[in-house]
């Protein structure tokens, strides 16, 4: 069994939206009756629309349960040094462009890379692992490949969610 790396404030996420799903099952259940009350289920888009309700509902419970025993959960304040891991934050430089971008390297269940977060597990992160200042890196991307500088390592704790 692969072990998933995940944040302390990740897993707490996780657990919070879990719980939150599971209080909404009775709801969905009574909304599911009362349609069903309503008469022809054939032509009832109550019914229909609270049965998928269920069904995405049961499967986000399913997935989230079934990642639970296999996350290494790791406290962000306990990592540090001078290489790109899990929890840091990467400046890089496109080397063509002068373009920077900054991103904090997460687990695949945390990555938003709206909000600057990527998983260890997207080209980049991956690209990334290891790297150490000054250390460049090739990234394959949908417009070709894509050299970037290593500018800067930091280590800045929790991810704000």
């Amino acid at each position: 069994m692969d072990s998933i790396p995940i944040s302390v404030e990740g897993f707490r996420k996780l657990e919070r939206e879990l719980e939150r799903l599971k209080k909404e099952r009775p709801e969905v259940i009574l909304a599911i009756k009362e349609a069903r009350e309503e008469g022809d289920l054939r032509e009832n888009a109550g019914y229909d629309a609270a049965r998928e309700r269920q069904g995405m509902l049961e499967a986000r419970i399913n997935f989230i349960e079934s990642r639970m025993p296999r996350f290494n959960v790791i406290d962000l304040d306990t990592l540090g040094g001078d290489q790109a891991i899990f929890g840091a934050t990467v400046e890089i430089e496109d080397v063509d462009t002068g373009d920077l971008k900054k991103y904090t390297l997460l687990g695949p269940d945390e990555a938003e890379p709206s909000k600057g977060t990527i998983s260890i597990l997207s080209p980049v992160g991956q690209a990334l692992l290891g790297k150490q200042v000054g250390d460049e890196l090739v990234v394959d991307a949908p417009r070709g490949k894509i050299n970037y500088e290593v500018v800067s390592i930091t280590f800045n704790g929790p991810i704000a969610s």
